[in-house]
């Protein structure tokens, strides 16, 4: 991955070749000195782009909450009922699958935080309007619209967290499992 000729280099840059270093190894391979070595710059250079690391993991935050926020609006369009839940679903579990390394470490809410970054709570409320309308469409509204996009959320990180871990170790395939697994919890949300 490393870039051998010279790229015009911005932030954007930056946090793609960050993306790319957290989803091959896990955030504890992202260091400023291994960035800068996988960019062909030197250390000190990065600082005319990102706020050292503590701001290039903010910047990891808003980049994941926005790119999962994008595909979650993008399944979700054109589809209603138990066929937008399982869309959606197939949308979150492709994203965390194809982004491993970024969606496990920016795995917070930025509510949870006490000071809050504007972009990222902006990023996130727009997943969770997606999730409420999916939850809509299967006639949950006010707070059993949350607690069903709860529900959603913890089904579908724990499938796809497993499966990036390896945790499906039998030889049938997982995309029937996750089909079942989904209609399923659609069936019971809609129940209620």
């Amino acid at each position: 991955m490393t870039r051998k000729t010279r790229m015009r280099l911005d932030k954007q840059a930056v946090i793609q070749a960050a993306v790319e270093l957290v989803n091959t190894g896990g955030m504890q391979a992202l260091t400023l000195s291994r960035l800068a070595e996988e960019l062909g710059i030197q250390p000190p250079s990065l600082y005319n782009h990102i706020d050292g690391l503590p701001g290039l993991q903010k910047d990891l935050a808003v980049w994941n909450a926005r790119l999962l926020a994008d595909r979650l609006g993008e399944a979700a369009i054109g589809k209603s009922g138990p066929d937008l839940f399982m869309h959606v679903a197939q949308a979150f579990r492709s994203y965390v699958k194809e982004n491993p390394g970024l969606y496990l470490s920016t795995l917070r809410s930025s509510g949870a935080q006490p000071e809050q970054d504007e972009n990222l709570k902006r990023e996130e409320e727009r997943a969770l309007k997606i999730g409420i309308t999916v939850m809509g469409s299967l006639g949950l509204r006010s707070q059993d619209a949350v607690h069903a996009l709860r529900a959603f959320r913890s089904t579908v990180h724990g499938f796809a967290t497993l499966e990036i871990a390896g945790g499906f170790g039998l030889p049938l395939e997982c995309e029937e499992s996750f089909r079942r697994l989904v209609a399923a919890l659609a069936a019971g949300l809609q129940q209620n």
